[in-house]
């Protein structure tokens, strides 16, 4: 299969050398909003307290990384200056705030922000993460997945890599029901299979998928067992991994560090290629806020020593993106040759 030159050359930088994803979310608004404003109370954290935030996890963490995640509201501007130009950039679309009611939930993207001008800030990918259910309204599906193929179809566009991150929820009215960016710890396989199974279409553009376990992180049993609920925690995952022919990467949805690890385990078994996670990196830090001093000799001591370690089984377990089906070991570029220029059909100057 080849590969338009823009999406290529996004999917190289945003993996390492070897061609596997270790990439940092420090994205994340209402987890670190909500964590602020309790710290702070009675009032509520503004743009400097939560940039400040973002710079310093940027500034710890992606050194170790592949790539950074962050996002254009309350991240980029302070963190800049703190990733490094040899490491990734992943930039985030989607509002953080979402349409909801007992159908179902609806993402929206940032106001004023779209694929196009990420492109023009010199950013590798676009992330969207998108609430999802197969089971809800069907007007809120078919409003989900037109928001896909729209970001899609703009990517495709402007020649970026397009990273879809899915997530199941709880409905409006459950009792497990929650607006926090948390797995669902009452989700079901096949929600998260079925999820996937629909955006598993060409048509919808993605490059890469940021998929969550189809087991809540916390009852995975130990990868280093041989009963029979490892060998069916090792089939979902292998029935995930064969829904899709295009790099797929783990997300931590706010896990534990060792729960996150045992993702990570049984993901790579499946054919992962690596991980894009934030809070199961340096979630604890956020106890010593807002003692920044603190926080960063947490980062630097159990922070920096828990990514070393899942950069550790990443190389030794996760599969290089170019292994993907749809690549056959050796992605080639598309429209190559002496007409390249001609061929070469570029991004073009309309916003999505």
């Amino acid at each position: 299969m080849t590969v338009s030159a823009g999406k290529l050359r996004g999917l190289k930088r945003l993996a390492d050398d070897s061609g596997r994803f270790k990439m940092v979310a420090v994205d994340q608004r209402p987890p670190i909003l909500k964590v602020l404003g309790e710290k702070l109370a009675p009032r509520q954290p503004g743009y400097d307290e939560v940039s400040a935030v973002k710079a310093l996890l940027a500034r710890v963490l992606t050194p170790l990384g592949s790539a950074v995640l962050i996002d254009p509201d309350y991240g980029y501007s302070r963190a800049v200056d703190h990733i490094p130009a040899r490491r990734g950039l992943l930039i985030t679309l989607e509002d953080f705030r979402f349409e909801e009611d007992e159908r179902g939930r609806r993402t929206r993207l940032y106001p004023g922000w779209d694929v196009g001008k990420i492109k023009r800030m010199g950013a590798d990918g676009v992330k969207l993460l998108l609430w999802y259910r197969p089971d809800a309204a069907r007007e809120v599906v078919a409003h989900q997945q037109a928001l896909v193929r729209q970001v899609g179809e703009a990517c495709a566009r402007y020649d970026i890599a397009f990273l879809l991150e899915l997530l199941v929820y709880p409905f409006k009215g459950a009792s497990n029901h929650t607006t926090d960016y948390i797995e669902d710890r009452e989700k079901r396989p096949d929600l998260v299979l079925q999820s996937l199974t629909d955006f598993a279409d060409p048509a919808y553009g993605v490059d890469i998928y940021k998929l969550e376990s189809p087991v809540p992180a916390g009852a995975l049993p130990d990868p280093a067992g041989s009963d029979a609920a490892v060998a069916e925690t090792e089939q979902l995952f292998a029935r995930m991994a064969g829904l899709i022919d295009k790099p797929w990467v783990m997300l931590s949805a706010g896990a534990g560090m060792e729960e996150f690890r045992r993702v990570l385990s049984y993901a790579y078994r499946a054919g992962a290629n690596g991980y894009l996670a934030g809070r199961a990196i340096w979630w604890p830090a956020f106890r010593h806020y807002p003692d920044l001093q603190a926080m960063e000799r947490e980062l630097a001591s159990d922070g920096i020593g828990y990514m070393k370690d899942i950069n550790r089984l990443t190389d030794d377990s996760a599969r290089p993106w170019q292994t993907a089906a749809a690549f056959g070991g050796a992605p080639g570029l598309a429209d190559a040759g002496h007409d390249f220029p001609g061929r070469y059909a570029g991004f073009g100057s309309q916003a999505a």
